[in-house]
């Protein structure tokens, strides 16, 4: 079975300049984990939920922390402090351009390569999705679960 039997043609697409709060709404409307990033035709990256996800990694603050008696009275400051820098960085995020989270280095396939090819390499470099490129021309993507349904079908 080839790639072009399983790939889904109508590839949702975004720019490098679109927001990461564009992108994740793209996500959502086409109920799809990730997408090419595109400029001037060609892809120039991939975005997916875990590149969105890692923006909410709060940074820890160190391990097991006692106050003193005098501190007391300054923990739920401090506590109220870190919230407001978090609350502050989430909001952030959302008006940043994908360029600066998405994956610049994209791993390709041919519609007339095998499923096997496309398996082994979402497999080795722990990608859920591959663009199917004839020439520079993006044709489709293929994903895990298209894989799987072609496999289904035998």
């Amino acid at each position: 079975m080839k790639v072009k039997d399983v790939m889904n043609p109508d590839v949702v697409v975004c720019s490098p300049e679109d927001t990461i709060g564009d992108v994740a709404r793209l996500l959502k409307q086409n109920n799809i984990s990730g997408l090419p990033v595109v400029e001037e035709g060609k892809v120039v990256g991939i975005v997916s939920e875990g590149d969105l996800l890692k923006l909410l990694e709060i940074p820890d603050r160190g391990g097991l922390w006692l106050p003193s008696p005098f501190e007391v009275f300054e923990v739920p400051i401090r506590e109220l402090i870190n919230w407001e820098e978090t609350k502050r960085m989430l909001d952030d995020v959302g008006s940043k351009p994908v360029e600066e989270i998405m994956n610049k280095k994209v791993h390709t396939v041919s519609p007339e390569d095998s499923i096997e090819k496309a398996s082994a390499l979402i497999t080795k470099h722990k990608i859920n999705r591959l663009p199917v490129m004839e020439g520079s021309l993006m044709v489709g993507i293929v994903t895990r679960g298209d894989i799987i349904r072609g496999l289904g079908k035998l």
